[in-house]
């Protein structure tokens, strides 16, 4: 009787099955490994992804959400070793989001004085509207 190991238990993946877990394209993930996030080994023209990878692939994928660049992911899984002090990635994580929290508050405040701007255009479109 053979049981089916979950998707943390194998020892490894085809681009495929990492493809439909992280519900992404096989192109996005040699996209990733073209970038040096991912390092299957090859059995001739097949990728194999050990679980090392599929945790990268997560980490990428979670790091993309959160709007890091491909070079920030890298750097910051990069950083990690088992059984090393996580502190300074944790720092180093923490200066990352800190920067792109400020941008992002940047590009909200630039987006308010836009939206102000074009109030006061339309306000003055519509009363010279009403005038002719």
């Amino acid at each position: 009787m053979s049981e089916e190991l979950s998707a943390t238990e194998r020892s490894e993946y085809s681009i495929g099955d990492l493809a439909r877990e992280f519900d992404v394209t096989p192109r996005a993930i040699r996209f990733y490994e073209d970038h040096g996030l991912l390092a299957p080994r090859r059995a001739g023209q097949r990728r194999i992804y050990s679980p090392r990878d599929r945790t990268r692939l997560k980490l990428t994928l979670r790091g993309k959400r959160l709007g890091l660049t491909l070079s920030e992911i890298r750097e910051l899984i990069d950083m990690y070793e088992p059984g090393r002090d996580e502190r300074p990635q944790l720092e180093r994580f923490l200066s990352v989001l800190e920067a792109h929290k400020a941008g992002l508050l940047q590009q909200r405040a630039d987006l308010e004085a836009q939206l102000s701007e074009l109030q006061v255009f339309e306000k003055k479109i519509r009363k010279q509207l009403r005038r002719n």
